[in-house]
């Protein structure tokens, strides 16, 4: 005799913080920053605001518009900086001992040496105090920086993306001190030879590479 199916069992359906586990990027609901307490203000000498930064900048039609951040460990002094381009995705990725303003301002000199001049028209940055020197790297470069407003990561949402995918690799905890200059340039090539949806399954690398002619 044909056993009959039981259609009475009820399916769970998993709540939206188990679902959380599954994404690539696992992020839980960000807390607003700077409520309810005094929020810390960074006097950076001449600060243009984003929203004088040229419209042109919005639209990723042209190659030399930068977006950077500063990447820390809570294990040592250590940080990473993180130079993207907005409209092939380059990331450049740095190690630095410490997350001072000399140190980030030459190691931002030192990664957009090889880049000409008109590969080099904007760069938008937060407003911790290692941007301070800012205009050293206008100076040299003749790139204009602009400042997003306090606590507003999307406002430089390349790089934020960006970083979340260097997170695959060293992830929070990581002590950024004893990774070797070698598996930081591993990851900036992993990420670079990374095919993506938004550049035609081409790779930020080939979009750069057909962008500008880098100097040796």
């Amino acid at each position: 005799m044909r056993q009959s199916i039981n259609t009475s069992t009820t399916l769970t359906t998993p709540n939206r913080q188990e679902l959380i586990n599954y994404l690539r990027r696992a992020h839980h609901r960000r807390k607003k920053k700077g409520v309810g307490r005094k929020e810390r203000k960074t006097k950076i000498p001449n600060r243009i605001p984003i929203e004088i930064r040229p419209p042109v900048v919005d639209n990723r039609s042209r190659f030399g518009d930068w977006e950077g951040d500063t990447m820390v460990s809570r294990k040592s002094s250590a940080a990473l900086n993180s130079l993207v381009e907005r409209k092939s995705r380059l990331l450049l990725l740095t190690k630095l001992k410490r997350k001072g303003a000399l140190e980030n301002t030459q190691t931002v000199l030192n990664r957009f040496a090889p880049f000409p001049k008109t590969a080099l028209c904007t760069l938008t940055l937060d407003n911790g105090t290692e941007n301070v020197l800012h205009q050293e790297i206008s100076r040299v470069n003749g790139i204009q920086c602009y400042f997003c407003h306090p606590y507003s990561a999307w406002e430089r949402g390349s790089v934020e993306n960006i970083q979340g995918l260097v997170r695959w690799y060293l992830p929070k905890g990581t002590d950024f001190s004893k990774i070797t200059e070698e598996q930081i340039t591993w990851i900036e090539s992993r990420i670079n030879h990374r095919p993506k949806k938004c550049l035609g399954f081409k790779t930020p690398l080939e979009v750069a590479t057909h962008s500008v002619a880098l100097r040796s």
